[in-house]
């Protein structure tokens, strides 16, 4: 018996369809918590760079009792005065070295939110691999990303924030309030994580994917 290309065709289209609507689903899932995931990250690292800042004037008020000495100037009458004021500065630097871990403890949470999400969807994705064919993965409409797009759109936010974490963290976890020299540089460092181009990406991304998400 003659079966005819459309017939195949058509039979092959049936197939992948309840699979693409099923990925089209965690799609528009995965990229509305990647967007309130994106807006957490931005706010809590925001915060992040004001508590640098006191780190980096801590550091400084710390650096300059440690250069100066008290019993020279006119305040050698309080002898407990230098002691007091370097306990008070290392309190107040212990208070924002605390502040600061909450925070990435914050981050931490987005990084494993946009993980779990990106995951489960290239979980869903291989699950019905067998009943996807090609053109069904690379077109493209004028309100929908291919899923092959949108995939590696999601995969390049994950890896984006995954990166970002590791790199704030492990610029904290050797800190201590009485080690100046750490304390004076990580300011400079952790602001050299930053990656203007990388989150422009993903807002971009974002953008490209809201008339998709938006016609659920």
């Amino acid at each position: 018996m003659y079966f005819s290309p459309n017939i195949r065709l058509k039979s092959a289209c049936d197939m992948s369809k309840p699979a693409v609507t099923t990925l089209h689903q965690a799609l528009r899932k995965s990229f509305q918590s990647l967007e309130n995931n994106q807006q957490v990250w931005k706010r809590e690292l925001a915060e992040c760079s004001s508590l640098m800042v006191s780190l980096g004037n801590l550091a400084e008020q710390l650096r300059a009792l440690s250069n100066v000495k008290i019993s020279s100037t006119p305040l050698r009458d309080f002898p407990d005065l230098e002691n007091r004021l370097r306990f008070k500065l290392l309190q107040a630097t212990d208070t924002v070295l605390t502040k600061l871990n909450e925070k990435i403890s914050s981050l931490q949470s987005v990084r494993d939110s946009v993980s779990n999400q990106v995951a489960a969807v290239l979980q869903l994705y291989e699950q019905n691999a067998d009943r996807l064919d090609l053109s069904s993965l690379t077109e493209r409409f004028p309100s929908s990303p291919s899923i092959a797009d949108m995939l590696e759109w999601l995969q390049d936010a994950e890896r984006f924030y995954r990166t970002q974490f590791l790199r704030r963290k492990a610029s904290l976890q050797l800190l201590r309030a009485d080690d100046l020299s750490l304390l004076e540089s990580v300011p400079k460092r952790w602001k050299s994580f930053e990656s203007p181009g990388a989150e422009e990406q993903i807002t971009d991304t974002l953008c490209r994917v809201s008339f998709f998400v938006a016609s659920q």
